[in-house]
């Protein structure tokens, strides 16, 4: 997958947690979004990384940034998700991983011997533009909301 920083962020629309309908185009000219690609909600990962992002929502809110999740994940898992959690973000449901692959995040994936595909934890800041100005692949989840929210706050200050 070509690096997709500095170019024009893949256009989307997918049904949040509520089933409605959440697009890239709905925040261009107004809020930088910070997109993350998760494997399953309710997982250890994804779980510990979906809480850093609530408890700096504030922190990224103040520099005019939108937080959204996306996984393969229906919207009934989001909703029990959001709700045990008390994350004040949407999730987006990518069922059929269209999202995910125009973003390059749909990859062959190993684990204890079995291969499958799956979400490769990936991490979009975008531009109010619609521009990807920061990628992260292959998080590693620790460390990782910290480096968003220091490069987004960089990014505001110019």
């Amino acid at each position: 997958m070509t690096n997709l920083e500095g170019k024009q962020a893949p256009e989307f629309t997918l049904r949040n947690e509520k089933g409605d309908n959440v697009s890239l185009a709905d925040f261009t000219g107004k809020k930088y979004v910070v997109l993350y690609f998760y494997p399953k909600d309710a997982t250890p990962g994804c779980t510990t990384q979906a809480c850093d992002f609530r408890d700096s929502y504030k922190d990224f809110s103040k520099l005019n940034a939108v937080i959204l999740g996306v996984s393969p994940d229906d919207e009934a898992s989001h909703t029990k998700f959001i709700e045990n959690k008390g994350l004040p973000f949407s999730l987006l449901v990518d069922d059929n991983h269209e999202i995910s692959e125009k973003y390059g995040v749909w990859k062959l994936k190993k684990n204890f011997g079995r291969e499958y595909m799956g979400i490769e934890r990936s991490t979009f800041l975008i531009n109010p533009a619609g521009e990807v100005v920061k990628e992260w692949r292959k998080v590693r989840v620790k460390g990782h909301i910290e480096d968003a929210l220091a490069t987004l706050q960089e990014i505001t200050k110019a």
